[in-house]
């Protein structure tokens, strides 16, 4: 049991979860993170130990659990291990996030990939806020005097048409019409759920895609000319933490250096 309000943080070993994990951390939160890594093929835990220490390192505890979001078993299991280490949930960050495996133009693309990426992108944290906000409800009758938030990570890709990776754009546009209803159905309970919506960032997802998106940039995609940092996304994140926009439920938080401006 702890004292201290309680943030987990799906995909939270590294990129934008690892940012978000470390600003909640400085502000006071103990974390639990879930991720589910893997290199040369075989699952890996050392990006989320690296992240975990970061957070010990700033003075809170840290749970690391590997887990997929889209399996029900999973969900629970980690519900359960947080309920058991910390005893609260007072925030709920739904990061985790897949790309297709390979840019597949729609008209060719498969529904294997479909399948995972909706799995994880949409579907698991669709069923991971309907569990973790039932469990809010339920303390929010024991403490009504803490303050409870969702938020969940979306994308410019939400509106922005990409042919080649459409399975990506449908679970991100789910994700900010998930957002609109559990902010609708919580407001009751004066939970606040939000999305912040990324725009170019910096990180592993992005890597192989550097120079295109380089070359775009510095021809003017985003009126900021410069990429955006997973900090970045952090410190928007950061603000819903600290209570700052709880009378603005539903909202979107674009974290995309202007392009949503779509100027001519």
């Amino acid at each position: 049991m702890t004292d201290h309000p309680v943030a987990i943080v799906t995909g939270g070993s590294r990129g934008i979860g690892r940012a978000i994990a470390l600003e909640l951390a400085s502000l006071e939160y103990d974390i639990a993170i879930s991720h589910l890594d893997f290199a040369a093929g075989k699952p890996d835990d050392s990006a989320a130990e690296e992240t975990a220490a970061q957070v010990e390192s700033r003075g809170r505890a840290c749970l690391a659990l590997r887990s997929d979001v889209s399996l029900a078993g999973d969900r629970r299991r980690l519900v359960e291990a947080v309920r058991a280490r910390f005893g609260r949930c007072d925030f709920l960050m739904n990061n985790a996030g897949v790309a297709p495996v390979r840019r597949t133009d729609i008209l060719q693309a498969d529904e294997e990939s479909f399948d995972r990426v909706l799995g994880i992108n949409l579907k698991g944290p669709y069923f991971l806020t309907q569990l973790v906000a039932n469990w809010m409800i339920e303390q929010r009758k024991a403490h009504p005097d803490r303050r409870y938030r969702i938020c969940n990570t979306s994308s410019i890709s939400a509106y922005t048409s990409s042919p080649s990776r459409g399975e990506y754009c449908i679970s991100k546009a789910g994700v900010s019409m998930m957002t609109r209803l559990f902010a609708d159905r919580l407001a009751e309970f004066d939970i606040g759920v939000f999305e912040v919506r990324p725009g170019i960032i910096a990180t592993d997802m992005t890597a192989a895609v550097r120079e295109k998106y380089d070359s775009l940039i510095a021809e003017g995609l985003t009126p900021t000319r410069r990429w955006g940092r997973p900090e970045d996304v952090a410190l928007a994140v950061g603000a819903v933490a600290q209570g700052r926009l709880d009378f603005c439920t539903g909202q979107v938080i674009n974290v995309d250096g202007g392009f949503q401006l779509r100027r001519l």
